[in-house]
């Protein structure tokens, strides 16, 4: 990529809209979306629980947050493209490995440790820092575009990786795997610059005469006015937003691993499980840009509410309807979690950006991971245990779908800071 042109026609910060979507897809498709087509597969052959296997997701959270809130600050510093760049070496390099597991223990230092570290260096946390000082006025719809490629992912992994199992052994799938994800994330490191100001740009691609003229007041006041690390942990705000979206989040990484054995469990084919995934990916795909749309326009706190209420509605569809083998229930169940998953990713984002500002997004957001994560990680392992102990997962999932409530109730109710109170309410 040549050397940012201030004259351009064409805002630079699209590129970095564009290179977020190939590598969130990778590590998110890579962290999460393929796991749940070798869960069967690999703990029949070793003889592992499902609690085990999914022990790695919940490590791989923990490491997530970790990971991130080592970086968080120094992307503030330096912008994301060395870290896009060791995190795509260490994530190809940990997928290509796990080809060649013989223990739990290495299936937990790869898949936990490793690839979720990997994963953390390229994803949403380094894209959408990045994004956040790229746009302002436009960044709902600028960071939905970018997490298109995650439901992408979604869409298309699930049923990729379950073909690749079946066809070719879970050893060979993960080796495509880990060979695909580098050659895909590396060349996306030399697209990414940390700010507009650092090459004589405005966020948005507003000009110069349109910054004289008064049209970028707003991307003024948010640099100005943002909080750092230790203000905005001052604030009650934060740890709302903390034990929100973390309650939020469980449906997803539960989700994510225990679909396709709780529906092979029910008497459905893996073709038809793996693709409930593909199928809550397309409304999330879809669904992005018109999130994004909205969050430009309305109150993104009450939409991340309604999108909490509509991902924990569709979890309680979706458990009654597979037990019952209603299959269109079972369809809509998917589809109207995919529309609730596709609201999350931009609305976090945006939320966590209009309450504490973008000059320190970094740090902040990279503080809140821990909070957020810690919780998400006990999801996976605790409804895996659930399963194992009793022998299904419908009262494990009501609960987790019940947290989503909790979300929505706690977004809706919650108060604006006195910085957010300048942004649309």
């Amino acid at each position: 990529m040549n050397e940012i042109r201030p004259h351009d026609r064409f805002y630079y910060g699209y590129w970095i809209v564009f290179a977020g979507f190939i590598t969130q897809f990778v590590a998110v498709g890579m962290s999460n979306y393929v796991v749940g087509s070798f869960l069967i597969p690999m703990t029949e052959e070793f003889g592992w629980t499902r609690a085990e296997f999914s022990l790695s997701r919940s490590i791989g959270q923990v490491v997530l947050a970790s990971t991130g809130f080592v970086i968080g600050s120094y992307i503030d510093r330096y912008g994301g493209r060395r870290f896009i760049i060791a995190g795509a070496l260490i994530l190809a390099s940990a997928t290509y490995s796990l080809g060649s597991i013989t223990t739990l223990g290495q299936w937990l230092l790869l898949n936990g440790l490793m690839l979720t570290a990997g994963a953390a260096m390229i994803g949403n946390l380094v894209v959408n820092v990045t994004l956040g000082k790229w746009f302002v006025e436009r960044r709902g719809r600028a960071v939905a575009v970018a997490g298109m490629g995650i439901s992408l992912s979604g869409i298309l992994l699930p049923l990729l990786s379950t073909w690749l199992v079946d066809e070719f052994g879970w050893r060979y799938s993960w080796r495509l795997l880990g060979i695909a994800a580098g050659l895909l994330t590396l060349p996306m490191a030399l697209i990414v610059r940390r700010s507009p100001e650092d090459h004589g740009l405005h966020p948005d691609g507003k000009t110069e005469l349109q910054m004289a003229e008064g049209h970028g007041e707003a991307a003024k006041a948010d640099f100005e006015n943002s909080m750092t690390r230790a203000q905005a942990m001052r604030t009650s705000s934060f740890y709302f937003l903390v034990l929100a979206f973390g309650l939020f989040q469980i449906s997803i990484t539960v989700m994510l691993i225990q679909t396709i054995p709780l529906m092979t469990d029910a008497g459905y084919s893996r073709l038809i499980a793996s693709s409930m995934i593909s199928l809550a990916s397309v409304p999330a795909f879809l669904s992005k840009p018109f999130w994004g749309i909205l969050i430009d326009r309305y109150s993104p706190r009450k939409l991340a509410a309604l999108g909490a209420a509509v991902t924990g509605s569709s979890v309680m569809v979706i458990v009654l309807s597979v037990a019952n083998r209603m299959d269109l229930l079972v369809y809509a169940g998917f589809f109207m979690m995919g529309i609730g998953w596709g609201g999350l990713l931009p609305l976090q984002e945006v939320i966590w950006a209009t309450f504490f500002g973008r000059r320190y997004l970094g740090s902040v957001r990279s503080t809140a991971m821990p909070f957020t994560f810690g919780m998400s990680a006990l999801g996976p392992v605790l409804v895996a245990y659930y399963y194992d102990l009793v022998g299904n997962y419908d009262l494990a999932l009501l609960v987790i779908a019940l947290c989503n409530i909790a979300s929505a109730v706690m977004l809706f109710r919650m108060k604006n800071t006195p910085r957010a109170s300048k942004s649309k309410k």
